[in-house]
């Protein structure tokens, strides 16, 4: 990552008037974003199309991530998405994917690649069908040796989702399930709601009261692969130890959706996706939405770059909808009435904003200008119900914003 973007992640989140311990804490956390973080988004694009209510005129700026939900929100038909991201692993990811469904032959060979990830056949795909058509700096990316000099595509040939600092964060705890005896794919066995949660309180549940599973989890350093900055861990902690809050979060993902229905709860509990003909799938993965991608896939658009700077570069009344997922829980209230001052200036009438908190309450009121909050509406009610509804279930809030 260059130095400015570099600089950008920490002015974000490293804390100015923190103390030593604590800025370190916070560095060490944006160097952990410089590299590949999440190779699948971890929020429900499910829940983001309906928040959104996109229509066939929207103009939609996202963070792309692991540009799941940015290409997922092309079944909706809006005009535009552009996805923006400082992360050059993500951009490159996101550049392959939307390569791949334009010159892959059929959705056979592109589910093999991004929906089992893991075939050794997938290293000549990408060679002789991706490569020659990919941009030079995500092909330099993915062709680039690792420390173990292995070139990073070969990620889809031993298993994609296994990787990242989010990968790394769900094999560690699979380690600690082995350690206490506990089988997650039991999960993935059970035939009804009812049977999941025997499994998760008879199994799971018991674990968060281990003595050292309750000392790790009050470390904020062994979050950092949930995407939660140091100066979040407090709020979002609040009165409680945070194993409490982190078996709440993984009870809902247990317990509050049948498997069959859910690839999130497959990538916790199994680090994959389902291979079933019926499996579940992000949208950009089911084999009904694959015309439709190869169709609109020209609408989207996948860049490095400040999600603000982006914001403030557009023209005045050009954009319908924003996803910030969860980027304003790293940021001061300066930051936010930056953020919310150019998304104001940038956006058409009927405008939506969706984002999401690691806490519950949305960070906006107390926080942001109220000359700039008074401008946008909260949908109160169907954020609680969208809340209840995300799948991934590791957020304590959906977020849904409309411009009055």
């Amino acid at each position: 990552m260059s130095a400015q973007p570099k600089r950008i992640i920490e002015d974000a989140v490293v804390r100015k008037d923190a103390k030593p311990i604590d800025k370190l804490l916070d560095k060490a956390f944006a160097l952990a974003f410089n590299g590949l973080v999440y190779a699948q988004i971890w929020e429900d694009p499910v829940v983001d199309i309906e928040g959104l209510a996109i229509d066939p005129g929207s103009r939609i700026m996202c963070i792309a991530s692991g540009s799941c939900n940015a290409l997922s929100y092309l079944t909706a038909n809006p005009a535009q998405v552009i996805a923006v991201d400082l992360n050059k692993a993500h951009v490159a990811l996101g550049q392959l994917k939307i390569t791949a469904i334009k010159h892959l032959p059929n959705y056979e060979r592109f589910q093999r690649f991004f929906g089992h990830a893991d075939h050794k056949e997938n290293k000549a795909v990408y060679k002789e069908m991706i490569a020659p058509h990919l941009d030079e700096v995500s092909r330099n990316y993915w062709e680039k040796r690792t420390l173990k000099g292995k070139r990073r595509i070969s990620y889809f040939t031993k298993g994609l989702y296994r990787r990242g600092l989010l990968g790394d964060f769900i094999g560690l705890a699979h380690l600690f399930a082995k350690i206490y005896n506990v089988d997650l794919s039991k999960l993935l066995k059970a035939e009804s709601i009812e049977e999941q949660r025997e499994i998760f309180e008879a199994e799971l549940a018991p674990v968060f009261d281990k003595k050292f599973v309750r000392w790790l989890t009050d470390q904020p350093a062994s979050l950092f692969g949930l995407g939660i900055p140091p100066a979040q861990f407090d709020e979002l902690a609040g009165d409680e130890r945070m194993a409490e809050v982190l078996k709440r979060r993984l009870e809902k993902l247990a317990c509050d959706f049948e498997v069959k229905d859910n690839y999130f709860a497959w990538q916790a509990f199994g680090r994959r996706y389902d291979r079933k003909a019926d499996a579940p799938l992000p949208p950009y993965l089911q084999r009904a939405n694959w015309d439709t991608m190869r169709e609109r896939i020209d609408r989207l658009d996948v860049k490095r770059a400040n999600m603000v700077d982006w914001i403030g570069a557009r023209e005045e009344a050009s954009m319908d909808r924003f996803v910030l997922l969860d980027a304003q829980d790293w940021m001061n209230d300066t930051q936010l009435d930056e953020l919310w001052s150019r998304i104001t200036r940038a956006s058409r009438p009927g405008a939506r904003v969706l984002f999401r908190t690691a806490a519950e309450p949305s960070l906006l009121p107390g926080r942001l200008d109220n000359t700039i909050l008074s401008k946008w509406r909260y949908h109160e009610e169907h954020s609680i119900d969208l809340t209840t509804r995300d799948r991934s279930s590791i957020y304590g809030g959906v977020h849904v914003y409309e411009l009055a």
